[in-house]
């Protein structure tokens, strides 16, 4: 009777199709890949090293030689990783405090902190340049309050730069952090506890230990991110700060010079692809030692 019964559910399960068909069903999937990624990343490519005077490799040779573009891809290193640790700083609190003491509310602050996403970053930084106008809300509330005798200049400069990015990428910090607190069996915390540790000491040494997973997603998330935002340098920073990104933008749209631009593009796709290795190489490392 078992005999009979295994003999029905195999008969029952839907028969695998030959490997040679399974093939086909990601072909449309690669295919896609290949015209919209693949292929545009080899033609930048080829753009990069067209023959110039100085030789094949004259604009790489120009990134990194010229102390003018090794400044730009100096401070799109320190500005990514200023916003970087800015959104961790601000981050990780959010998160925590959604999973351990939001309870009820934490649903209609998931909402608060996803729908910002749902607007432009147009929009986004617009407003930022409304809120730090001379006449704006910010100063207009300093002035009243006696704080200032006279309007500050809180635009077109790193300042302005900085609270855009953090605003723009910070939820892709708490949301790489959140699924991984809570994770965490709340009964070790509570063991913590009841061996005499403090709060402070306890989030030291186990909360923070077993949510590093979720800080690293999350710092090369941002970061990466942030190596290739431009609009935010643009608009609130009005030059005062210039990166990768924005001089990419400056050479297709104002001189033209598509060779140097795509070898800046390929050198900041170099930049993202080592995150990703850094990434992967934490994350494998933590799984092996587990």
């Amino acid at each position: 009777m078992s005999s009979a019964l295994a003999s029905d559910i195999m008969a029952a399960r839907p028969a695998r199709p030959p490997r040679s068909r399974r093939w086909l069903l990601i072909l449309p999937a690669l295919a896609f890949l290949a015209l919209f990624f693949a292929l545009p990343l080899l033609q930048n490519a080829q753009r990069s090293l067209e023959p110039q005077s100085g030789g094949m490799f004259a604009n790489y040779a120009k990134l990194l030689t010229d102390s003018y573009y090794l400044g730009v891809v100096k401070e799109t290193l320190v500005v990514s990783f200023n916003t970087t640790v800015l959104a961790l700083v601000v981050g990780y609190p959010i998160a925590y405090y959604m999973v351990r003491r939001a309870g009820r509310m934490a649903l209609p602050l998931l909402f608060l902190l996803v729908a910002p996403l749902l607007t432009s970053i147009i929009m986004r930084t617009f407003g930022w340049r409304v809120l730090f106008a001379r006449r704006g809300i910010v100063n207009d509330a300093l002035l009243s309050t006696g704080l200032i005798d006279k309007p500050l200049n809180l635009l077109n400069g790193p300042f302005s730069v900085y609270v855009g990015q953090v605003h723009v990428l910070v939820p892709f910090m708490v949301l790489s952090i959140i699924p991984v607190l809570r994770a965490v069996d709340t009964r070790l915390e509570e063991s913590a506890r009841v061996l005499g540790a403090g709060a402070l000491r306890t989030f030291l040494t186990v909360t923070l230990p077993l949510s590093k997973d979720g800080i690293v997603t999350g710092v090369i998330l941002v970061f990466m991110l942030s190596t290739g935002s431009f609009i935010t340098q643009l608009l609130l920073g009005n030059g005062s700060v210039v990166t990768l990104p924005l001089l990419i933008f400056q050479q297709f749209s104002l001189t033209q010079d598509l060779g140097l631009a795509s070898a800046m593009g390929n050198l900041l796709l170099m930049i993202v692809l080592a995150c990703l290795f850094v990434q992967l190489r934490l994350t494998d490392g933590k799984r092996g030692a587990r």
